[in-house]
């Protein structure tokens, strides 16, 4: 009997690219396969080995550990889990599976009578177990199920941004496979994430969801709880045991490198958050959009060169500095751009270098945490500009929310900002509706500052809770 999962896996299929992730992956099924986990629910981007590891090798382990397990695949289509069928009989065929598990075995010598083999189902001979396979919304009477493997239920965007494909599908999944299912069953869901109210959405939407971090919680989840793995094809959340990669790394660098990710990401950031990162967002749902202005040029009659920076609050902060030209009418066009996670003893001569490269003449710095301090050091740095600092005490999800309107009516971004910014591109086009579901407000806020600073308090003394740091300062010197 082979040591484990993995060591099944390169016996079986000796061609296999195993990369660190993959080992994870294994060590993952192979405790769903073992039945410490009985809920399980995996997202990864596409061309990964998603469907290699759970839908073709993990049956055929499963068999091998119990004979009378009846196994259920589903795919968005039967001739897709028919053809997860076919490969899963074609291992449990092989030479090298009956050197390892002799006990489980297709063999079409002489059958017993009612034997069934198809591409659809095969029954393990002498034993109760079986695998069948079985498309959305297809019938499953008749058949009790121990485990059940779904794989990409959504075909692609298309049918995920349909609701009647998703109520049809949530509709099929509580009402047919649900029902197939008994006290001990298993069900492990793996996906590319296409749409935010997609299978995985509404689970987690009405039931308990923990995020496996760490390997102790294998053993320590509880039975009425799915447990998730999310793998981003490019970090950007904190590394994990799990996942220990440091932020910008690629997944899978040798098959699809950071480079080609970041030119994905550039075309459609929202649907790679999806794909690509496993945090999908409706495009209904978004705050912004794509929807910004843009600008070629700036206009001949600017009246204003300014700046507003937020800098980070807490470790996973992003610092956002954005510098912009106020034109005659009131028009607001971004010019440069300071946004980073990197410690404010590099972020303090990156804002000073965009203030002079911008031509800034005066420049607000939010004060909250730890911003006084970064002001005083920018100012030393650029003593020509006029850096003024202030303690922000409005409700942030009010302000943003509310000024939102203005935001796409006034700002405009010059024309390629998505290649020259993408980060800052891709959190103020996905930036969501619902305030809590978003993970960075870092960009929203500081647009928001801009247009309250020039429009909304314009009638306002910007004197107001205001220090100057400039040579010319009459009062709040340090």
């Amino acid at each position: 009997m082979p040591h484990s999962f993995l060591d099944f896996a390169r016996s079986v299929y000796p061609f296999l690219e195993i990369e660190p992730f993959h080992a994870t992956y294994y060590r993952v099924l192979e405790a769903f396969a073992e039945g410490r986990i009985r809920r399980l629910v995996i997202t990864m981007p596409p061309q990964h080995g998603k469907s290699m590891g759970a839908t073709t090798l993990l049956p055929a382990y499963l068999l091998g550990l119990d004979p009378d397990m009846r196994v259920a695949i589903a795919s968005y289509s039967a001739n897709l889990a028919s053809k997860f069928n076919r490969r899963v009989q074609r291992i449990l065929d092989s030479r090298e599976y009956a050197e390892l598990f002799p006990a489980t075995t297709i063999k079409q010598g002489t059958r017993p009578l009612g034997y069934i083999r198809t591409s659809d189902e095969v029954e393990i001979i002498d034993h109760k177990g079986s695998l069948l396979s079985v498309g959305r919304e297809g019938s499953l009477t008749g058949n009790r199920v121990d485990c059940f493997i779904l794989d990409d239920l959504y075909k692609d965007a298309l049918e995920a941004n349909s609701p009647l494909v998703r109520a049809n599908c949530w509709e099929w999944y509580t009402s047919v496979v649900k029902t197939r299912m008994h006290n001990l069953s298993r069900e492990l869901i793996v996906f590319t994430r296409w749409h935010e109210e997609d299978l995985i959405g509404e689970l987690m939407r009405r039931e308990k969801f923990v995020s496996l971090e760490e390997w102790s919680q294998l053993d320590a989840v509880d039975e009425d709880c799915w447990l998730h793995l999310n793998f981003e094809a490019l970090k950007t959340s904190p590394a994990t045991e799990l996942d220990p990669r440091r932020e910008g790394e690629a997944l899978w660098e040798s098959q699809q490198g950071r480079a080609l990710l970041l030119k994905k990401r550039r075309l459609d950031p929202l649907q790679f958050e999806a794909m690509y990162q496993g945090h999908p967002t409706a495009r209904e749902g978004l705050l912004y959009g794509t929807n910004f202005s843009e600008y070629d040029h700036l206009p001949r009659e600017v009246v204003r060169l300014s700046s507003y920076t937020d800098t980070a609050d807490v470790g996973d902060d992003y610092l956002c500095s954005l510098s912009y030209a106020v034109d005659a009418d009131g028009v607001i066009y971004i010019t440069d751009c300071v946004y980073t996670r990197e410690a404010m003893e590099q972020t303090e001569g990156m804002v000073a270098e965009m203030l002079r490269r911008s031509g800034t003449r005066q420049a607000l710095i939010e004060s909250n945490n730890g911003g006084r301090g970064f002001a005083r050091a920018v100012q030393q740095l650029v003593p020509e500009v006029r850096i003024e600092w202030f303690h922000q005490s409005g409700n942030k999800e009010a302000r943003i929310l509310s000024n939102a309107p203005t935001v796409q009516h006034l700002l405009r971004f010059p024309k390629g900002w998505n290649q020259r910014w993408p980060e800052l591109y891709q959190h103020l086009t996905t930036y969501r509706r619902t305030f809590r579901a978003n993970r960075w407000h870092d960009a929203a806020d500081v647009v928001t500052g801009i247009v309250e600073r020039e429009v909304v308090d314009k009638a306002k003394s910007r004197l107001r809770g205001v220090r100057f740091l400039g040579n010319d300062a009459k009062s709040g010197a340090f």
